[in-house]
């Protein structure tokens, strides 16, 4: 499997993702912002989590002019794979590749600890090696994380399918952790080829470093 990570200026988890990748037994490249085409044997784009472009104006909101989004946006078009984490997520509802827009936490800090989420809808790739209503204890580090979604826009994610993650405690009772409507901690598009979710799977990819819940969330791309 040939996975792209993409690297902007600000991102830090470019590495992070390409080691959780490799330790899957993906091929991973690293591509630059400035590039204007993706790899044409690419089986999956990640956007990584990090600040791109210092996340002036807002989150995501430079990095959506980036040159090599052109190329990402014909990708998914054609049903290819798309995955957004944290800042990723960002870029995609920014480009208008995953509805709803994510807003400054409610509480107006910095999140950064482990944050149990459960599963709301393995019909898609991305979790499809998990199975509903599983309870996950991911790693979150976010300023911007709430997750916004109008009425209209809120039943057409229920009726579709689209809601995939929610933020729980430990026993999978929805919990709020920064104010997203419905606890919406990740989402995917109509078509099931585009994801977005502001947890990090990729640093929870090994029990040293706190626990590997990570694995069985980025294995479902390779099968």
């Amino acid at each position: 499997m040939q996975v792209v990570v993409l690297q902007f200026p600000g991102t830090n988890c470019e590495y992070d993702t390409k080691y959780a990748f490799e330790r899957l037994g993906a091929q991973v490249t690293i591509c630059w912002h400035e590039e204007t085409t993706i790899p044409s044997n690419t089986s999956l784009v990640v956007l990584p989590g990090g600040f791109s472009y210092g996340d002036y104006l807002r989150s995501g909101a430079l990095a959506k002019h980036a040159p090599i989004m052109a190329s990402v946006k014909e990708y998914a078009s054609k049903g290819g794979k798309v995955l957004g984490i944290c800042n990723g997520f960002q870029i995609l509802t920014e480009t208008g590749l995953l509805p709803g827009a994510l807003k400054r936490n409610d509480n107006l800090h910095f999140i950064s600890k482990h944050h149990h989420i459960k599963v709301v809808n393995n019909d898609n790739t991305f979790l499809q090696e998990l199975n509903n209503n599983d309870i996950l204890n991911i790693p979150v580090a976010h300023h911007d994380g709430n997750y916004f979604i109008d009425e209209e826009g809120l039943k057409d994610l229920q009726a579709n399918g689209q809601i995939l993650l929610q933020y729980c405690d430990k026993n999978g009772t929805n919990q709020v952790l920064n104010g997203s409507v419905e606890q919406i901690a990740g989402i995917c598009n109509k078509e099931k080829n585009v994801f977005g979710l502001m947890p990090h799977p990729e640093r929870a990819m090994e029990e040293l470093l706190g626990c590997k819940d990570g694995v069985k969330m980025l294995e479902g791309f390779l099968k």
